[in-house]
């Protein structure tokens, strides 16, 4: 098993740690300081030696942040995570607070005190971060002081670092050398003048150099940043002892030497302002240039490879899925199985494929209440049995070496109410909506995201989350710059791979979602079409969606459409690589509405 299902953080545990940090914070003069779910590498999962979040305060979600200042200490969390909070943290002596609703500035302007130093790690906080928040504070007494950061200082018995070998992605599986790649990001930084670009997210450097790590759980992504010369030369930060059997064609330095060789570099070195710690433009200076990550668009852009790859692999996931949702409808009605059994069995059925590398993050299985824990995990403390009359989700995915799948589903154990049919039928006709989508070039996920709600929106429901991520390409499963939602700018362009998942939520009750994973094509040309290109999604994922939760009468005739073609699409291209036992299974789960 890849998923275990220890509790690893205790409310208990977060109080006299606090007390340690504001006893250590005053030594050090220190008014306060910002505690990051992120690491250097400001990545979504991170290694237990960077969980500090999670050690000071128990709450275990991958986005947010605490801020320690005397009299109180906030969780800022989104709105995937205002459940799970509540259930980690001691709450006398952490305070939850809805975030981005309350922006940090303005929360620190009402708790600090006055003349207040707020220490932060300049390695743990974007450039664009601490500006914003530097401008936000001006005119205030408050100070942010760069330190050392100040919860190492109290954590003694702090994890090592990873220490997992590197392995190269097969070319035939990247599409593109690792030459290629570098020779054609060159070319563009000399066009603009600059002598090198520092790349710091953890899967723009395996991209670049087509290679993976295992350095953080479920994203095969390895610890290492990289500085690319205009000449194609790459130099790659890591422990060399990672990376040293592999012909890289890089010269390996260590970490600890990015400071001296930054400092000494003569630049113009390019900088992702948006990404980058902030101690690295301390580190440059005027030799600093802003500039998107190079490696970020290039890779959301899939190659002709890493597309087959893709659908290969969703297919081959979509065999498990089955197999598992066809034991699933077997076992659940008796009542018999608990959270805990769903997901050993559904990793099972992935292990059985004999090609999972990983899962691409820990399953989200809720029954019934939990499953309005939009991450929710399930522990031995918290494993619910799965109830006839409920609602199960299931949220899973699966890191295979051509492929990462992600993908949920909301089934019904025995038979549950109208209202809860209602309303797994308006998060499907969110799906539809963008699975049926024409759109101009130029669209970003911002201007649709208000089309996979309209339906929710006219019943008043909504849910706290975007509708879509960018996927990688057994890579990060949560990937940008790609995304559906209103914080999604970028336009959307061929071969960038998403996830579509809108859902409902109601806290104590239920949580629905339906996800499918697109990528994007052109689309046909439509008769009388103006002159412009149209783009569209392409479903890579084939599997049941259920249709004892589906009212027909709540669907336009386009939309039943739409479902009853998805439903043979799945059982064509699914059911030849089935088992006779799972067959009869699927064709049923795939009947016409």
């Amino acid at each position: 098993m890849f998923q275990t299902f220890d509790a690893t953080t205790s409310p208990d545990q977060g109080p006299p740690r606090l007390a340690a940090l504001r006893g250590h914070l005053a030594a050090e003069g220190l008014t306060g300081c910002l505690v990051p779910r992120s690491d250097r590498f400001q990545g979504e999962y991170v290694a237990a030696s960077d969980a500090r979040l999670a050690w000071l305060t128990g709450f275990t979600g991958s986005a947010g942040f605490c801020v320690v200042v005397p009299e109180v200490a906030g969780v800022f969390v989104d709105g995937r995570y205002r459940v799970q909070v509540k259930q980690q943290v001691d709450t006398a002596a952490f305070t939850p607070v809805d975030w981005p609703e309350v922006q940090l500035a303005d929360w620190l302007k009402e708790q600090a005190p006055a003349q207040a130093v707020i220490g932060f790690d300049p390695w743990l906080h974007t450039i664009e971060e601490v500006e914003k928040l530097r401008a936000a504070l001006e005119g205030t007494s408050i100070t942010l002081e760069p330190v050392s950061n100040p919860v190492d200082a109290i954590w003694h018995d702090r994890p090592a670092p990873p220490s997992a070998a590197f392995f190269a992605q097969p070319e035939e599986l990247a599409g593109e050398t690792s030459e290629d790649k570098r020779a054609r990001l060159a070319i563009a930084l000399a066009q603009k003048n600059q002598a090198a670009a520092l790349i710091t997210l953890p899967d723009s450097v395996a991209w670049l150099m087509n290679i993976r790590g295992a350095d953080i759980p479920c994203n095969p992504v390895p610890h290492a940043m990289a500085l690319l010369g205009t000449d194609g030369t790459v130099t790659l930060f890591c422990d060399p002892a990672k990376a040293e059997a592999l012909d890289l064609g890089a010269e390996l330095r260590p970490e600890s030497d990015l400071p001296r060789i930054l400092t000494e570099h003569p630049g113009p070195v390019r900088v992702d302002a948006a990404s980058a710690p902030v101690a690295v433009a301390g580190l440059l200076g005027d030799r600093m240039v802003r500039g998107d990550d190079p490696c970020r668009l290039p890779k959301a852009r899939k190659n002709a490879a890493e597309v087959a790859g893709m659908i290969e692999a969703h297919d081959r996931d979509a065999v498990a899925m089955v197999r598992f949702l066809a034991w699933l409808d077997q076992e659940a009605p008796s009542g018999g199985l608990t959270e805990i059994d769903v997901v050993t069995a559904l990793e099972g059925f992935r292990a059985e494929t004999n090609a999972l590398r990983e899962i691409s993050f820990e399953t989200i299985c809720g029954a019934g209440p939990n499953g309005a824990i939009v991450h929710y995990r399930v522990t031995e403390a918290s494993n619910r049995a799965v109830k006839p009359g409920e609602l199960l989700l299931i949220d899973s995915g699966g890191q295979y070496v051509d492929g990462t799948t992600d993908i949920t589903r909301t089934v019904a154990v025995g038979e549950v109410p109208e209202a809860h049919k209602a309303a797994f039928t308006r998060v499907l006709k969110g799906v539809i909506t963008l699975s049926m989508l024409r759109f101009p070039q130029g669209i970003a996920g911002a201007h649709i995201d208000a089309l996979a709600r309209a339906a929710l929106w006219s019943a008043g429901m909504d849910y706290g989350h975007g509708t879509g991520h960018g996927v990688g390409s057994y890579l990060c499963v949560h990937e940008g710059p790609q995304g559906l939602s209103r914080r999604s700018t970028v336009p959307l362009e061929t071969g960038m791979i998403l996830s579509i998942e809108p859902g409902h939520y109601r806290e104590g009750e239920y949580g629905i979602r339906i996800e499918n994973l697109v990528v994007v094509r052109e689309a046909p040309e439509l008769e009388g079409q103006d002159p412009i290109d149209f783009l569209h999604f392409r479903t890579l994922t084939h599997v049941p969606i259920d249709r004892r939760l589906i009212l027909p009468d709540l669907l336009t005739p386009a939309e039943r459409d739409w479902i009853d073609g998805y439903h043979a699409e799945v059982l064509a291209r699914i059911g030849p690589r089935l088992d006779a036992a799972t067959s009869p299974w699927l064709e049923a789960a795939c009947a016409p509405l």
